[in-house]
């Protein structure tokens, strides 16, 4: 396919209003690590929560996505974006800071906890499906690239110091103060958000029902050779990957002998490979072109994860850290770069005004899948032992590799030459 237009103008600074929704997403970032060690912890520490329990909680939070996601796509297409990311980081402080009160008041109790991140997921999904969407919007569509990779980048260095910093502040003000702290962090992406000055029209009425609309989003995604390749790549993967993570966890402190701390070690580390997948997304697809990046990813991803059932438990700890460190850098610049270009790909794929349904549907699949595949790889390890589970969970991925060279995506060069009608900057 021709390309309509360079792939990123590189000369032309991303601006203010990029820098302000940068600031934004790199707050809410940050403030997720911190929540994902606090929350539990709470549970744990004030609630002497089982480990049913905490399971329950854990699945509170990925409900949302499975439940609301494609109905908020519908939402997010009939309204203008901005004030429903304000809305959502607001609606996030403002039930975080519940959530502190009711446990420092001792009137929390675990079906309460539930429920507040039941709905803190809600307003989650609303957020993360919009800030997709509205990206375009603050930067045009030829800047696509580089302002995802920016935003991955600052995502990853969060899942780098995110642990460490969630820990420290559990450990010096505790988990409700620590979640207080998170309610901060919403409050900073709001007020960096209401700076945005990037004119953004109102959508167009469509006159359908909200169904209808729905219906027309799946078909959109359904139809197009390019967005069902994508969504089979984060599929396939996602479902095989969390079966090889849950075990993974496991396997690291019953057989190998980590203990939590060196474990939380391994994945910062290794975290550090997807601030460099990247930070090299824009530079690797103008050199290599779209398709044999995501093709090169796909296959490092999953080789790198089959490396996991090799380490032995004979190998001394020095040994097994590095190598598993190795494993989770590489396996983590694939997955950051191809998000990347995955993500650039179904942005200019998508006209704006069926972006967020399409952002929805791919966000309630991927999310869908690792549901699954965290069930069937507690299954098969239980059967089998973890060790073995990986195994099968690593031998799955490789699925994604044949999916990806069997797919039109290979032969993408430049994204921009997949823009459709209606895409392209005004």
């Amino acid at each position: 396919m021709q390309s309509l237009e360079p792939i990123s103008d590189t000369s032309t600074p991303l601006g203010r209003d990029f820098t302000r929704f940068w600031v934004a997403q790199g707050a809410s970032a940050v403030g997720g690590q911190v929540s994902e060690l606090a929350v539990p912890l709470l549970a744990v520490v004030v609630l002497h929560a089982s480990a049913a329990e905490v399971g329950v909680l854990n699945a509170a939070r990925w409900l949302p996505f499975l439940l609301l996601a494609l109905p908020l796509g519908v939402l997010i297409d009939r309204r203008r974006r901005l004030p429903i990311l304000v809305v959502s980081d607001l609606a996030r402080a403002a039930l975080t800071v519940v959530v502190v009160v009711v446990a420092f008041s001792g009137a929390l109790t675990l079906p309460v906890l539930v429920v507040l991140v039941g709905l803190l997921g809600a307003f989650t999904v609303a957020f993360e499906v919009s800030y997709q969407s509205f990206l375009p919007t603050v930067v045009g569509r030829r800047q696509l690239e580089r302002a995802n990779g920016r935003l991955q980048a600052t995502a990853a260095t969060a899942e780098v110091g995110g642990p460490g910093l969630g820990g420290l502040l559990v450990q010096v003000l505790s988990a409700p103060w620590a979640l207080a702290v998170h309610a901060l962090t919403y409050v900073v992406s709001a007020v960096a958000l209401l700076g945005i000055r990037a004119p953004e029209p109102r959508p167009a009425s469509t006159g359908r029902s909200a169904l209808r609309d729905l219906g027309e989003g799946l078909r959109f995604v359904g139809r197009d050779r390019y967005l069902v390749s994508l969504v089979g790549f984060a599929g396939i993967y996602n479902l095989f990957a969390q079966w090889v993570v849950v075990l993974f966890t496991v396997h690291a402190v019953r057989q190998l002998g980590l203990d939590a701390g060196l474990l939380g070690l391994v994945l910062s580390l290794g975290a550090v490979g997807a601030v460099a997948g990247a930070a090299a997304a824009p530079s690797s697809v103008r050199r290599f072109g779209a398709g044999p990046v995501l093709v090169a990813c796909a296959a490092a991803e999953c080789i790198a994860l089959a490396v996991l059932p090799v380490v032995d438990p004979s190998w001394s700890t020095p040994v097994t850290v590095i190598a598993v460190i190795a494993v989770f850098a590489v396996n983590g610049a694939g997955t950051s770069l191809s998000s990347v270009v995955a993500l650039t790909l179904r942005q200019l794929r998508s006209p704006d005004h069926v972006l967020g349904r399409v952002n929805a549907t791919m966000r309630w699949l991927s999310y869908g899948v690792v549901a699954i595949g965290a069930g069937l790889g507690g299954l098969v390890g239980e059967l089998l032992g973890t060790r073995t589970g990986i195994a099968l969970g690593c031998a799955g991925t490789l699925l994604t590799v044949v999916w990806v060279v069997a797919s039109p995506l290979r032969t993408v060069r430049d994204p921009a030459g997949l823009a459709t009608h209606g895409a392209a900057d005004q």
